[in-house]
């Protein structure tokens, strides 16, 4: 029997990078695993992938900046898979540059995605996991944020993301102070550089130093981090990883 088993995992942003590496990862701890993102092929395509191996996904195409649409994901995944023990809040957008002359939307997007959409699918999945806390066969129940090391330190150029990332890890020690006690816990994961797509939505101008910056190191994977959010989730009853912070071993900030 895997680590998981009996359990449903919805994942954010699972359609690329760390989402899609969770999804993976929790599917073959045990866990069914409900798949939402905007990209309905890709979320198909690993869907059938997660089949294939002999797990259990099904695949929700939602733009969770719509609070209708977080709500009805979180509401589909439990009519689909039955329940739901774990949630991973992991999609979001960097979207780095000088707070002079910066286009607004950009921060807009930011604070709809990483903070808003967040706040939407969590309001939506509470009672859910609650009732996962209450209930074999683990009885408990893990909601992950995924935080980043911009939400530790502040950096010229990063001030909104570093505001939203902030925002994420302030309202993760709320709730585990307010859930701790009901076996709901929170973990914040807080990973450094990491070759993903999300420097793939930078300017060009920010992106070529940014991608100058990755060269320089060996990155993490996404694996690497889906890596650290399983080992969250299976840990014991008794025991909460409430914080890990993950870097490469030659990032210098």
């Amino acid at each position: 029997m895997s680590t998981l088993t009996g359990t449903v995992a919805l994942v954010t942003g699972a359609s690329s990078g760390i989402g899609e590496a969770t999804a993976r990862t929790l599917a073959a701890d045990g866990s069914a695993v409900a798949l939402v993102a905007r990209r309905a092929d890709r979320l198909a395509s690993l869907a059938e992938e997660i089949a294939a191996a002999g797990g259990t996904a099904v695949a929700i195409e939602a733009d969770i900046t719509d609070r209708d649409q977080a709500r009805a994901a979180v509401a589909r995944t439990v009519a689909e898979l039955g329940r739901l023990d774990i949630l991973v809040n992991n999609a979001g957008v960097m979207l780095l540059g000088p707070v002079e002359h910066a286009p607004i939307d950009e921060w807009d997007r930011m604070i709809d995605l990483n903070l808003t959409a967040l706040l939407s699918v969590t309001e939506a999945a509470l009672p859910h996991l609650l009732a996962a806390a209450e209930s074999e066969p683990r009885r408990v129940a893990d909601l992950v944020n995924i935080s980043s090391t911009a939400g530790r330190q502040v950096k010229r150029g990063s001030g909104v993301y570093n505001l939203t990332k902030h925002g994420v890890g302030a309202f993760s020690e709320s709730f585990r102070q307010e859930f701790s006690r009901r076996h709901l816990r929170v973990g914040v994961v807080e990973p450094g550089a990491v070759a993903t797509e999300l420097r793939d939505h930078l300017r060009p101008e920010i992106r070529e130093v940014q991608q100058q910056r990755l060269s320089a190191m060996q990155p993490l994977q996404a694996q690497d981090v889906a890596d650290a959010i399983s080992y969250i989730v299976t840990r014991p009853r008794h025991q909460t990883i409430n914080e890990l912070l993950l870097r490469p071993t030659e990032q210098d900030d």
